[in-house]
């Protein structure tokens, strides 16, 4: 594949059997310094929008968004899992603050997503060093294989998604944590039973997660999705309508390199 990098630190193997994988140093420090300038702006401009949930309806109209997901290093990634064309179908900065940064309870991402089939990478780019300490993504290995649990609602503690699986399905003594350094990528099966602790440390932790899937995916919405958009290959007929990249604007947009000469593909 001329031109790509051939990646070679995850293990078709070990995501196999674990439901997740890691791949080091994959993004370089000056455009993590971005994503991480990237976050506070949109706190600023979101004040009514806990910085954990900033999510995909702010991705489509977000030039430096689009830009980071669609990096080549990040592509490459997922081109190993579902091929060559690539579409995103979400993506969702789960920053959580120092002191008082909210868990995300054990779930299972495919629950969520309305995907025909359930194809779809999940790709976690940690913005922040991501620690036990700071609230880090913990996974259960090898449960992707047990299917989909039900969800309960849970407002019984403040956490991120509002929901989760029934504990009684999680061998909590098996969980690991992923730790990642900034710049770091883990992947992980839609099916892999996986959350996060609070951040009760003096650090944030900012990851940025982002949902690949091969365009032979379908997106079953009756609405148009915010955060469609084809970022590698080619679509295909009548599967999904994916919206146009939006143009750099210095008065609506943050200013990032290269952002004069950035222009929809």
């Amino acid at each position: 594949m001329a031109g790509r990098t051939k990646l070679t630190q995850g293990s078709d193997a070990d995501f196999e059997r674990r439901g997740y994988t890691i791949y080091r140093d994959v993004v370089d420090a000056d455009l993590i310094a971005e994503a991480s300038r990237h976050v506070d702006w949109l706190v600023a401009r979101n004040p009514d929008t806990r910085s954990e949930n900033l999510g995909t309806r702010l991705v489509g109209d977000d030039p430096f968004w689009l830009r980071l997901v669609s990096d080549p290093r990040l592509l490459d990634i997922a081109e190993q899992y579902i091929g060559p064309d690539i579409a995103l179908f979400a993506s969702h900065y789960i920053s959580k603050p120092a002191g008082d940064g909210q868990p995300v309870l054990w779930h299972q991402d495919g629950s969520y997503w309305p995907l025909e089939p359930m194809e779809v990478i999940s790709l976690w780019l940690a913005i922040d060093d991501s620690t036990p300490e700071n609230g880090c993504l913990r996974v259960i290995p090898g449960s992707q294989h047990l299917g989909l649990q039900d969800l309960e609602r849970r407002d019984d503690v403040a956490n991120v998604l509002g929901s989760g699986i029934n504990t009684s399905a999680v061998d909590e003594d098996a969980a690991v944590d992923v730790v990642l350094r900034a710049g770091d990528v883990s992947i992980h099966h839609p099916n892999v039973i996986h959350g996060s602790n609070a951040n009760t440390s003096a650090y944030r932790r900012c990851g940025l997660t982002i949902r690949y899937i091969p365009t032979t995916t379908r997106i079953v919405s009756e609405d148009p999705w915010a955060s469609a958009f084809l970022l590698r290959g080619k679509g295909v007929e009548d599967v999904n309508d994916y919206r146009p990249l939006p143009t750099w604007d210095a008065g609506r947009h943050m200013a990032f390199r290269g952002c004069e000469n950035w222009a929809p593909m």
